[in-house]
């Protein structure tokens, strides 16, 4: 799959995933769905610990059921870096602590919310993911 190719009902159907999921979470629970959050509290033995840990276990699955139905939309590169896919995965759990939260929390749930913290993370998430791809795009194409 070419990721610049258009998926209007891909798209629409995981939007409209994402949006129900955070409702249901709110409404039936109170709680906000920001993964990085979720994640933290649930790695320590903090109260809520199992709800967070089956609903982590819910994005593996959903992650999994998805790739074997659909593996036209997984888009492997040969001869990525291995070392610079862990380097940036520790740099989004170190942003994110910064910046407490991810694009989850910020991005979907704080921005229906009207919170302008979130809408400014949300932006400097924007501007600097752009900047990572433009940057990266010329090395590893």
């Amino acid at each position: 799959m070419n990721p610049t190719e258009f998926t209007p009902w891909l798209s629409l159907i995981g939007g409209m995933l994402l949006g129900i999921s955070t409702i249901w979470l709110m409404f039936f629970h109170g709680r906000i769905a920001g993964i990085s959050g979720i994640i933290k509290t649930a790695l320590f033995n903090k109260p809520g610990r199992f709800w967070r840990i089956m609903f982590i276990i819910g994005i593996v699955f959903g992650s999994l059921v998805f790739y074997h139905f659909t593996p036209m939309y997984f888009d492997y590169r040969e001869g990525f870096p291995k070392g610079l896919i862990v380097i940036g995965g520790l740099l989004v759990g170190i942003g994110t602590a910064l910046g407490s939260g991810c694009t989850s929390g910020h991005g979907i749930c704080g921005i229906s919310r009207v919170s302008n913290r979130s809408i400014l993370a949300t932006a400097v998430y924007l501007l600097v993911g752009v900047i990572a791809a433009i940057v990266t795009s010329q090395f590893f194409l």
